[in-house]
């Protein structure tokens, strides 16, 4: 049995854990468990690192619990947050809650009939009959508002770096989590929190908690993994669109592939050891021969490849590639034709557009008029000629000659037409 908390080192996947942690995942299989909030129908690419740390676990024969939070994402913990969040009704939380396991089912191995499959448990389902006395008598007298006020995350909401500072529920945040830990531990003998490192100071109430409720021969541990950041010290997993989802219909797999591929040399050596599977020494060749020639982009190129497919599929990958090489390869009418208007938009983000009406179409437009008339491709019809002449213009792929009348039939998706002049000059054509 791999070492996990070595794995984890070696990874950079290890920001702290409790004394007495390795020894425990030495001495026996440890059930562990990390919480996630269904606050959406998907997860992020800034949950990844936590999902890995759980993939890692199983694969070192311990047992993962995901736990969604359907009680405490009705509430929103304060940590790391400068607001409070919205609340969600059982409904959503339960949709999201199913939409969350198929992703995480890509990573564990929830149909294993070893003592180590992995499992999916919602805080809900022992919350919603807990009444609030009942709480405060069983679990708020073990924990005083001094050990609680201690925390970070409540010190920095309390301390003016938030505007609106910090309400009750949210100060209950570390209390609820820590009962979440006490249950897991009573129910499903969990003795690991794996989580964040901004969740240390949640994470340690949960310990604490389970000592003083059962007693102080009961140890219950905690691990964290560091925050992940780009070389550049911003937020991972954010770009100037919003958060890079694992959910197809909210970041396409050609837009997903993209991501890693376009990351920076340093952040590629990083990312490729967090979330990847692949062995130590496949990871250390791989940035050996990447330093040897760092323009042929070998680990974005491999970390792009990997992470795609075990996120979606093979054939996601395959795809995403051959969107790829539109824009910087030689790909044909037909490979256009393939790519879904989401994807097809996606390739061409950035490039500029013109406009046409569906009406002049129908007439049937001349190739010249089309690109110095109706749009402003070309500055004037002699230069417009010119380059037609010279081969130099291709309407979706193909070349065109001077006898080419636009129509109709040019529409890919029934709506663009995609224009090239000169090798590396796109024009997307919306037709309204």
């Amino acid at each position: 049995m791999k070492n996990f908390v070595e794995e984890l080192r070696w990874r950079g996947m290890l920001a702290q854990m409790m004394p007495g942690t390795e020894e425990l995942l030495q001495k026996e299989m440890v059930t562990a468990y990390l919480g996630t909030d269904p606050t959406a129908d998907s997860l992020h690419i800034g949950h990844l690192c936590g999902i890995m740390m759980l993939r890692h676990l199983q694969r070192c024969g311990h047992k993962p619990i995901i736990l969604v939070g359907g009680a405490t994402g009705m509430i929103g913990d304060p940590s790391g947050k400068s607001q409070e969040r919205n609340l969600l009704n059982e409904e959503t939380l339960r949709h999201n809650q199913e939409c969350i396991k198929r992703q995480v089912a890509k990573f564990l191995d929830f149909e294993s009939k070893e003592p180590n499959a992995a499992e999916m448990v919602n805080n809900y389902d022992w919350m919603k009959d807990f009444t609030f006395l009942d709480f405060a008598r069983e679990v708020g007298k073990h924990i005083t508002v001094n050990y609680m006020m201690a925390k970070d995350s409540v010190q920095q909401r309390l301390n003016g770096t938030a505007r609106d500072g910090l309400s009750f529920t949210e100060f209950t945040y570390q209390l609820l989590q820590g009962y979440d830990f006490l249950w897991l531990y009573q129910h499903k003998n969990c003795k690991l929190q794996l989580g964040g490192n901004d969740q240390w100071g949640n994470i340690t109430t949960g310990t604490e908690l389970i000592r003083r409720t059962l007693g102080f021969e009961n140890e219950a541990f905690a691990l964290t993994c560091p925050l992940i950041t780009k070389a550049d010290g911003k937020k991972f997993g954010k770009t100037e669109s919003g958060n890079i989802w694992l959910d197809p219909k909210r970041t396409t797999p050609y837009k997903f592939y993209q991501f890693w591929l376009n990351v920076s040399d340093e952040d590629a050596e990083r990312y490729i050891k967090i979330f990847t599977s692949l062995e130590k020494d496949v990871i250390d060749a791989l940035i050996e021969e990447h330093k040897k020639d760092p323009g042929m982009r070998v680990l974005q190129k491999r970390l792009a490849q990997e992470v795609t497919v075990m996120v979606h599929s093979q054939e996601a990958l395959d795809a995403a590639i051959e969107a790829s090489n539109i824009l910087f390869g030689k790909a044909t009418k037909d490979a256009l034709e393939k790519l879904d208007e989401e994807t097809f938009l996606d390739v061409f983000d950035g490039v500029p557009q013109e406009h046409v009406s569906r009406t002049d179409l129908e007439a049937g437009l001349p190739i010249v008029d089309f690109m110095a008339v109706n749009t402003q491709i070309f500055p004037s019809k002699n230069e417009a000629r010119k380059m037609t002449q010279a081969n130099g213009v291709s309407v979706n792929k193909e070349k065109v000659t001077l006898e080419k009348v636009m129509s109709l039939d040019d529409l890919i998706d029934g709506k663009y037409i995609l224009v090239q002049k000169g090798k590396k000059n796109y024009y997307l054509v919306v037709v309204e």
